[in-house]
């Protein structure tokens, strides 16, 4: 029998990077890279309810703003999905598994962010996954300010950015907030890296820090 994969989650604000970076850590371990919200069918339908923004092409004309809990009810009920079908089989498998956001994300968006309680939260997140947490979540940590210029830098401008990612400076400052308390809190499941750096130099820094902290992937799960 295999032995279990791990799990390893980048987290962060948006515009940080961290899809960048999950992807080519995938890429180096010969990991399962996976996104949230999304991965699953029910997930693509709930990512389009979590993150049209009104006007857009995908969505309604009148897309509907969800309420706070809502949204966080929407958010981990993708995760539920997401561990049953893609990640909880693929760890069982023996293989690595590299998400682009998981429950981290959740206590820092709904919590920090919305005002939420975060141990009703935590309590939430716990049951959706069934006790499943990454081994270990690396936060990609930008200011507030590089994160907006890089929003809007990107293709179409402020015109394409999702939901979440129109909420603006101060919403972005409470859950940057939020991510770097839980790491602070936990530092032996987190690793905080400076977004800034360059991106291949930021990729091989985060590659050697996996390593060091998790091990090599076995040969046998490659």
């Amino acid at each position: 029998m295999a032995a279990r994969g791990r799990l390893i989650a980048l987290e962060g604000i948006d515009g940080c990077g961290k899809t960048t970076q999950a992807t080519a850590l995938a890429a180096s371990l010969g990991a399962t890279l996976t996104r949230e919200p999304g991965a699953t069918h029910i997930g693509a339908r709930l990512r389009e309810l979590l993150l049209a923004a009104p006007g857009d092409e995908a969505a309604a004309p009148s897309a509907p703003v969800p309420s706070p809990r809502t949204e966080a009810l929407l958010m981990v009920a993708d995760r539920a999905e997401h561990v049953a079908l893609v990640i909880e089989p693929a760890l069982s498998a023996g293989q690595w598994v590299v998400t682009d956001r998981f429950s981290g994300s959740t206590l820092a968006y709904q919590g920090y962010g919305r005002g939420l309680d975060p141990t009703t939260l935590a309590e939430l997140v716990e049951w959706a996954t069934g006790g499943l947490g990454a081994d270990l979540s690396v936060l990609v940590d930008v200011p507030v300010a590089v994160a907006a210029a890089r929003l809007a830098a990107g293709p179409g401008g402020a015109a394409r950015l999702d939901r979440m990612e129109r909420l603006g400076p101060t919403f972005a400052a409470r859950v940057r907030d939020g991510f770097l308390a839980q790491a602070a809190a936990d530092p032996s499941h987190w690793l905080v890296v400076d977004g800034e750096l360059p991106i291949d130099e930021l990729a091989a820094h985060i590659v050697a820090a996996v390593r060091a902290r998790l091990g090599e992937r076995p040969a046998a799960s490659r």
